[in-house]
């Protein structure tokens, strides 16, 4: 079954290329979604695919990416809704 997970993340997670990152983690893994900055320095991230692929890519925006320092994460899921085809940046 497809899952779908709304992320937040906080920290240093803008303008270190968080979002590029997201989106080659999430490509690389087949994960389908977007990935946007917030006005409050946060970043919000919708994933859909299988759960274990979308927890290996939390995973590692949040320990393997180069600069970014994320001090926390909320997830909301939910199942998926097939509304992607691909991942892509939102400004």
């Amino acid at each position: 079954m497809i899952a779908r997970a709304e992320v937040r993340f906080y920290g240093k997670v803008q303008g270190v290329s968080f979002r590029a990152y997201a989106r080659r983690y999430a490509i690389a893994a087949g994960v389908h979604g977007w990935v946007r900055n917030l006005p409050d320095g946060s970043v919000e991230a919708v994933f859909e695919g299988e759960r274990p692929d979308i927890e290996r890519v939390v995973h590692r925006l949040c320990s393997e990416h180069p600069v970014a320092e994320v001090e926390r994460f909320v997830v909301d899921w939910s199942p998926g809704t097939g509304d992607f085809d691909s991942f892509s940046i939102r400004h």
